[in-house]
């Protein structure tokens, strides 16, 4: 009689909490797919492109979406792609994606404070990081009402899941297109000037932003335009830390 009493009182809450949290969750995936749709647009063209180039070179549709979905790492691909015709090199392999994707480790270190506390969604959103979706996370000011772990993990999943699109469609209908598909890859760099624009007219103070300008342009004068993004973003990282105090005094007073 006891468990028949305790299960009638305890089910409806339970169904509740379950209502209640799969109401946040929408709440969440809702709030984020705004901020996602210019992802939408460059990650569908870029990855249509690395699905034909991926044809272009004699792989099949299953190469560019599995590569995709498990690599997820834009330019990276485009390299292993060629590297998968040469003789296999694996600490060549290794060396290489270290200094391509290296900017990943200063993403990593920078997003440690806004992924604590959010769950398992961790072990994702840090497989899932890519540029896009640390320029969001990093930067949007996540209303109240909507639980901020989910709304960074469906940022991350939504951004990974177009361009999983993308590469599936150029794969598929790889075969079919004939027309010079050279260039196209600069839809990613006009997509972070749109970015880098909304931040800054988003921003009353532009300390950081002329930071990173600054150091950039250093960087590429001494080390060129081939080796100057690692010595960039070490210099951006280490400028940050020892001005961290003074910058949030700044945005303290600016608000």
């Amino acid at each position: 009689m006891n468990d028949t009493k305790e299960s009638f009182h305890t089910n409806p809450l339970r169904i509740y909490n379950h209502m209640n949290k799969r109401n946040q969750i929408w709440v969440a995936f809702r709030a984020a797919f705004p901020y996602t749709v210019p992802i939408l647009a460059g990650f569908v063209f870029l990855g249509i492109a690395y699905g034909i180039f991926m044809n272009s070179l004699g792989f099949s549709a299953i190469y560019p979406i599995l590569m995709s979905l498990f690599i997820f790492a834009g330019s990276m691909e485009f390299v292993a792609a060629t590297l998968l015709l040469i003789t296999f090199g694996p600490i060549n392999a290794l060396v290489l994606t270290l200094m391509v994707n290296a900017r990943h480790l200063f993403y990593g270190i920078s997003m440690l404070d806004k992924y604590r506390g959010i769950g398992k969604k961790k072990l994702y959103m840090i497989y899932g990081l890519c540029d896009e979706s640390f320029a969001i996370n990093s930067t949007v000011n996540i209303p109240n009402f909507v639980d901020k772990g989910w709304f960074m993990f469906f940022v991350t999943l939504l951004n990974h899941f177009y361009w999983v699109i993308g590469s599936a469609m150029g794969g598929i209908f790889g075969s079919y297109v004939k027309f010079n598909t050279e260039g196209l890859e600069f839809v990613m760099t006009s997509l972070f000037v749109v970015i880098f624009i909304e931040q800054w007219m988003k921003e009353k103070k532009h300390h950081s932003a002329v930071l990173g300008l600054g150091l950039s342009t250093i960087s590429l004068l001494i080390f060129g335009g081939t080796h100057f993004i690692i010595p960039a973003m070490i210099a951006i990282l280490g400028v940050l830390i020892l001005l961290r105090k003074q910058l949030e005094k700044v945005e303290v007073s600016a608000t």
